[in-house]
């Protein structure tokens, strides 16, 4: 007997290379016999969601497998003071190479794309047109990616404003609303972190900060150029935007509450760490089946 399958209506939240953890939840869902009819996300939910609804989540899971810290250097196309720290036009080449020129309309699932136009202060939802333009727009994070003009108007980062776009799936009639918000509650006491802080202090100049060293790692020679005081800033905002996006989150999925909500700690992963990806797709099959098993 043939056991039909449920429909999901996926929702992929912003969070940076926490959204690898994306492809494990479904990959999870694929191997327990759900069936995804729609995808909503922003920033790299548009990403994961966009390459599986185009039908080439294995190609992009494949590549992102191998990268490691250098490739991740060698996408960043650096655009120093020019509205974000890097261009994009590297790494939307190397997804255009697996996405192809596809436009929305040509996926086999509905699929939204949720930007933040950043003039009016309005949720922007990206639903017709190229898909690689779509997902550059909802990619923007501020101070890091240049935002672009796309219809006349300023489209940055989607979790800007909606970090967990929900409402784009009212219209289903799926069985299931499924939300993945990589802006889960952190792992580490705020004890772990007064001790770190106290070893900051002791051992190291207070420009020299785990963030700088990250960079360095990074970047080698390149961060000669820049003063520890922008890193610092970077570091800032960074830690502002990942908090803001969990209580804006929280809001969200208070309101809007989905049938099912997949739970990723927003310290499980640095945002640009994306040579952990093997560890995030094993996170996100985890979370998956502890959230979703007693549907099975």
């Amino acid at each position: 007997m043939t056991v039909s399958k449920k429909t999901v209506s996926l929702v992929l939240g912003s969070g940076g290379a926490r959204g690898l953890a994306h492809i494990g939840v479904i990959r999870w869902l694929e191997e327990h016999n759900f069936e995804i009819v729609s995808v909503s996300g922003c920033s790299i939910g548009t990403v994961i969601g966009g390459v599986y609804a185009a039908g080439k989540l294995d190609e992009f899971e494949a590549w992102m497998r191998t990268v490691t810290k250098l490739d991740i250097v060698s996408l960043m196309d650096f655009n120093w003071g020019k509205g974000g720290l890097i261009k994009g036009e590297k790494v939307m080449n190397r997804l255009g190479h697996i996405l192809g020129d596809l436009n929305i309309e040509e996926l086999a699932i509905p699929y939204t794309a949720v930007a933040a136009d950043i003039s009016n202060e309005k949720e922007v939802w990206l639903q017709k047109g190229p898909l690689l333009q779509a997902i550059r727009a909802s990619i923007s994070l501020p101070l890091y990616l240049m935002p672009i003009e796309f219809n006349g108007k300023t489209l940055i980062d989607g979790g800007v404003l909606n970090p967990v776009p929900i409402a784009p799936t009212f219209g289903d009639h799926s069985d299931i609303t499924l939300a993945v918000n990589l802006a889960g509650e952190l792992t580490h006491k705020l004890d772990d972190f007064k001790e770190v802080q106290v070893d900051i202090s002791d051992n190291e100049s207070e420009e020299e900060t785990p963030f700088h060293r990250k960079i360095s790692d990074y970047f080698g020679s390149l961060t000669a150029k820049t003063s520890r005081i922008d890193l610092g800033m970077y570091d800032i905002a960074n830690q502002a935007f990942d908090a803001m996006q969990s209580t804006i989150a929280r809001q969200k999925l208070a309101a809007y509450p989905p049938d099912v909500t997949v739970e990723i700690a927003r310290d499980a992963c640095g945002t640009f760490e994306f040579e952990r990806t093997a560890e995030m797709i094993d996170l996100g099959y985890e979370r998956a089946e502890h959230a979703l098993k007693h549907l099975l």
